[in-house]
């Protein structure tokens, strides 16, 4: 039988979209995190999921603002 996650450390969904490939600042294409953000990731509480999510949102917009 699997095991469930604290309610803490499952709540947050992963933003990983399986497009994993590093660009040249070690930040993922697909899901925007940084290495460290995606293998920490597990082990994170709900807070610290939840910045790492709004730095994902801050590198699109500003990904988005160069591409425009």
């Amino acid at each position: 039988m699997a095991q469930k996650l604290p309610p803490q450390q499952s709540a947050t969904q992963s933003p990983c979209v399986r497009n994993c490939c590093l660009d040249a600042d070690d930040i993922c294409i697909g899901c925007l995190r940084s290495i460290d953000e995606i293998v920490g990731w597990g082990s994170k509480s709900a807070q610290e999921k939840a910045a790492i999510l709004e730095r994902c949102a801050a590198r699109k917009q500003a990904k988005e603002q160069v591409h425009k």
